[in-house]
């Protein structure tokens, strides 16, 4: 069974600054919905001003999805992970485990985030860049970065997105625009 969807908006939602000055955060879904630090999952869109530390969040496995900008590096103080991410829309998965920097490369920069509680809950995001069709999902949204989406009964234009909290259903999708792209973040509890 399926749930009813929220239309969000990116540039209506509360913008809340990081302790440390370097960026902004706009929350999109957490849940469960008051949540602060035990989450079961947080969706989420971060404008990095400037060169930062990324703090740790043990127990959660996270996605970053560069949406604007020259990107950054991401790298551990030990050197296990050291992670270009310069192109837009290609998600990287990593633990947040550890604390990490981010080393811009040319200028602020926009990216989407996805973070889930290890062993509770796991993320399927994938970018779509043409029409799709896609599964169903216990929870999910499809957020629109580029051009216009439909299915075949309301729109999303850039910056504006889907949340199921409750039963994501199949989608079939359309879109219009140069070099459109959506992400689509499928949440399932984990095995």
């Amino acid at each position: 069974m399926s749930g009813r969807s929220e239309t969000l908006d990116l540039q209506s939602l509360p913008a809340v600054a990081w302790r440390n000055g370097a960026g902004l955060t706009r929350e999109l879904a957490v849940q469960p919905r008051e949540a602060t630090t035990d989450f079961d999952w947080r969706l989420s869109v971060a404008e990095v001003e400037r060169d930062a530390p990324f703090s740790a969040f043990p127990g959660i496995d996270r996605c970053i999805v560069l949406l604007r900008g020259a990107g950054m590096r991401l790298h551990s103080a030990d050197g296990q992970l050291d992670e270009r991410l310069a192109r837009a829309h290609q998600p990287f998965h990593f633990s947040g485990d550890e604390a990490l920097s981010a080393t811009l490369f040319d200028g602020p920069c926009r990216d989407f985030n996805v973070m889930v509680r290890r062993g509770r809950w796991r993320a399927d995001v994938r970018a779509l860049h043409g029409p799709a069709r896609t599964e169903p999902a216990s929870a999910g949204l499809l957020l629109a970065s580029l051009g216009r989406w439909s299915d075949g009964a309301r729109g999303l234009g850039p910056l504006q997105a889907w949340l199921w909290r409750d039963g994501m259903p199949a989608l079939a999708l359309e879109c219009a625009g140069d070099a459109p792209c959506a992400l689509l973040v499928q949440l399932e509890p984990a095995a």
